[in-house]
């Protein structure tokens, strides 16, 4: 009260010439008073923060310091101005702490949540990675027993992960045992030093060679300069400093589990007092190294890219470069420390040339489509050729923490090898289409020839018959296979697309295909339809697709049945459908019926012989290349619809 008397002598200057008497509020206009002002600079100061509202109150301060000398000078009024300052500061104080409590509430709420979703374990999974992780160590030091301790909330050793070499193995079999106590001596002696100690127990172990005894080792569990537990090894040999860098591998991911535990046991809501809580604070420090450990566990993706020979590069959507592995640098040319002063298109340009000209352009597609652009491109003087690959990269569907691209990938590899198994392929298919083609022509040619030869026997006639089937099958085979072989090799250029109308080419395949129906009694009828979109297609390869979807239903279905051929428009696509009343497909042949060389067989039946197999892998290949996609119904017993899209115009 002193210090308040002294204070508001500071602020009231009374008339010297005469005796007056200082007029005070009354109890409740005082507290009226002091309360307003309060609520005024809590409210500023919750509005605008400490730092903004500090030139308001302040202002407000020194008015209400002019008023208060000026009433006391001219009126002998006391506007309580210290009791108003003080109160403003307290509530000032007091609002501050608020603030700063509810800002560390939603931050530790924040912290705990993002350490349980990217590191916390359930407890039966911590100890399995624990168990694990002793496995690991089994394999490689043999040890005869593995313990893994913890400190419990009284901050006792407590084991919480075991594993023995051999079940009926002389162990630590309970607590009171000297043994275990000894051993528990150890990991203490070890965790409070914090180094890996060996003791020799002298014991020996049953079933052993005589005189075998056993070593303890015991390894504090350290993870970012905090030990969180210990592990204990029983081994019969001694102890190898080369073994130092295992055991503190394993121990540093053995702690990080431990912390990973203590988390999730821990995770609950923050209480409104955490923010004055010692626990509260450790406890959110306990979530930091959780988080720190998982990140460097994730990290492990990005470490791994410096051990794939492919060139890669990955790039923040800034165009900053984040990681770029060793061969894409001797590709490149660049050093790593000119790396972090370099842009992602400062490192493009370093592959510009040929049809990556403008490699702006080219990410700006990949941005816009979130389509991965590849290009074929030589480089070098050595005649090599390199597959360049730009795509985005996207969180995983289970990761709502975002739904944005998360970064840039540059995929560069080296095809030189690939090209010239791809020319020698194209040699040899080459070769087939010489080799192959003429012999089965001379062999087709004169067993033509002998079978009109009325000389012959009926037997011969039947054998030369068989040989001119054979050889023409063959021939078909060759030819179908070649197609196939060159739509693979995806020469666009020899594709001559023109605005083509599907039905069109459907009333010609049907006219040429009525003798072949007609032959084995199938009714071959077009569904009729309303006048289609044109689509952008090679006549002479839809055609033949079309005539294979034809032949096969023809070639499969019984005598006296309908093969229905139907067109329809689609969204932004038309479809065409071959349905028959055949014998249908399999459940488990529908995904392989349009594999090279697959043909189906029905129950008790052999294989056609006379199917190369490779007719559907033909229509696959053709309309795939033309930007559309192919589709089966089937049921055994009721028949199959075969049908392809293709974009419409």
């Amino acid at each position: 009260m002193g210090l308040l008397e002294s204070l508001e002598n500071a602020f009231i200057v009374l008339p010297a010439t005469k005796e007056v008497s200082l007029i005070s509020p009354s109890f409740w206009m005082g507290a009226l008073m002091i309360g307003g002002v309060s609520l005024a600079v809590t409210t500023a100061v919750a509005r605008f923060g400490g730092r903004g509202a500090f030139p308001f109150v302040g202002a407000g301060f020194l008015g209400l310091a002019a008023v208060s000398l000026a009433a006391s000078r001219l009126f002998q009024l006391d506007i309580l101005f210290v009791p108003m300052a003080l109160a403003s500061v307290i509530a000032v104080f007091a609002i501050q702490l608020n603030r700063l409590r509810n800002e560390d509430l939603a931050f530790t709420e924040k912290l705990i949540r993002a350490s349980s979703r990217m590191g916390s374990l359930q407890t039966n999974e911590a100890e399995h990675r624990l168990l694990s992780g002793l496995q690991l160590v089994q394999t490689v030091l043999a040890p005869i027993e593995s313990v893994v301790f913890r400190r419990d909330s009284m901050g006792h050793l407590v084991s919480t992960a075991r594993l023995r070499s051999a079940p009926g193995s002389n162990g630590l079999e309970t607590e009171r045992n000297s043994a275990w106590r000894g051993g528990v001596s150890l990991c203490e002696r070890a965790m409070a030093g914090g180094e890996i100690l060996v003791e020799k127990v002298g014991e020996k172990i049953d079933n052993r060679e005589p005189g075998t005894t056993i070593a303890n080792i015991a390894l504090p569990l350290r993870h970012e300069d905090r030990t969180v537990g210990a592990l204990l090894l029983r081994v019969t040999r001694d102890f190898d400093k080369d073994d130092r860098a295992l055991l503190m591998a394993v121990g540093g991911q053995m702690a990080r589990n431990l912390q990973r535990e203590e988390v999730y046991a821990r995770t609950r809501k923050p209480s409104p007092l955490a923010f004055f809580s010692v626990r509260s604070a450790l406890r959110k420090l306990q979530s930091l190294y959780v988080l720190n450990g998982a990140m460097l566990e994730q990290s492990v993706g990005v470490s791994a890219l410096s051990e794939v020979t492919d060139c890669l590069a990955l790039a923040y959507l800034d165009g900053r470069i984040a990681h770029v592995n060793k061969p894409l640098l001797a590709l490149a040319g660049v050093s790593e420390a000119d790396v972090s002063r370099i842009s992602f298109f400062e490192l493009l340009d370093h592959f510009r040339g040929g049809v990556f000209d403008e490699p702006a352009i080219a990410v700006r597609r990949v941005l816009q489509t979130g389509e991965a652009y590849e290009r074929e491109l030589p480089l070098g003087d050595c005649n090599q050729t390199y597959g360049l690959r730009i795509s985005l990269v996207a969180p995983k569907p289970a990761d709502e923490s975002t739904s944005q691209p998360l970064c840039l990938a540059l995929v560069i590899k080296n095809l030189t090898v690939l090209k010239e198994h791809e020319q020698l392929k194209s040699d040899m298919i080459s070769l087939m289409s010489h080799e192959l083609r003429t012999p089965l022509t001379s062999i087709n040619g004169f067993a033509e020839l002998l079978t009109t030869d009325e000389s012959l026997s009926e037997q011969t006639r039947e054998f030369v018959t068989i040989i001119a089937n054979e050889a023409q099958r063959m021939s078909r085979m060759i030819n179908t296979f070649l197609t196939v072989a060159q739509l693979e090799r995806k020469d666009r250029q020899e594709v001559l697309k023109i605005p083509l109308r599907l039905d069109e080419v459907v009333k010609e395949t049907i006219a040429s295909m009525q003798p072949v129906a007609r032959k084995r009694r199938i009714r071959l009828v077009e569904q009729p339809t309303q006048r289609l979109p044109p689509v952008a297609a090679d006549k002479s390869m839809i055609t033949q697709a079309i005539k294979n979807l034809v032949g096969n239903a023809i070639k499969y279905s019984p005598e006296r049945t309908t093969v229905t051929v139907s067109t329809l428009l689609e969204a932004d696509a038309v479809r065409l459908c071959v349905e028959d009343r055949g014998y249908g497909i399999p459940a488990e042949s529908k995904d392989r019926v349009w594999e090279k060389f697959y043909r189906v067989v029905r129950e008790g039946e052999d294989k056609d012989e006379e199917s190369t197999g490779l007719g559907l892998s033909f229509v696959r290949e053709v309309i795939e290349q033309h930007g559309g996609a192919v589709d089966v119904e089937s049921e055994v017993g009721r028949g199959s619809k075969f049908s392809f899209t293709l974009p419409r115009l």
